[in-house]
Order: structure tokens, then C-alpha cells, then sequence
């Protein structure tokens, strides 16, 4: 299971910690992952996904994992969100 939020595509980040005397040390800046379940209105069921925990205030701020599944790009969602993206749309298609 990589590091990476399912939905955002926000995933581990390299830099130096830096010390008052300036000397750098190598270090890996982590995302705060979590597994949530989500629901879906479209689709009437519950969803499970590893996402950031930033990402669930976005969430909250785009109106739902309906609405931010739909504005977001194919390209930062892992295959599981892009899945459930699908069904959405074709559902929205044939109501």
C-alpha cells in the first residue's frame, strides 16, 4: 500500500531538517493518511478509501465525495477513486 491519498494524490515529500548551526540532515515529510468511509449519495452505498486528512476538509468544502469526485482530474485519482467516479457518472447518465 504506497503513501499516496486516493483522492488528492498528495504523497510523501523529501527535504533537510535544518539545525541552528545550518547543518542539513535528509529527511522524508510524511502525509497524514487515514482510512474513512465515505458515503456516496449518488450511489447510496459506503466507500472506503485512505485519504489525507486535509483532503476531508475539501471534501466537506466541494459539497461531498460526489461533487469532488466529479470536479477532480482523472490523472491525480488512484484506480479505486477513478472506479467509483465511473459509476457515478453513469449513474447521473441514466437518471
Amino acid at each position: 500500500m504506497s503513501r499516496r491519498c486516493e483522492l488528492t494524490g498528495k504523497s510523501i515529500l523529501t527535504g533537510h531538517l535544518v539545525s541552528h548551526s545550518n547543518h542539513k540532515t535528509k529527511t522524508r515529510f510524511l502525509p497524514n493518511l487515514t482510512k474513512v468511509t465515505l458515503i456516496s449519495d449518488s450511489l447510496n452505498r459506503r466507500v472506503r478509501l485512505r485519504v489525507a486528512v486535509a483532503t476531508l476538509r475539501s471534501l466537506e468544502h466541494r459539497g461531498g465525495l460526489d461533487a469532488f469526485l466529479l470536479k477532480a482530474r482523472d490523472a491525480e485519482l488512484s484506480p479505486n477513486a477513478l472506479a467509483i467516479k465511473r459509476e457515478i457518472l453513469k449513474k447521473q447518465a441514466g437518471a
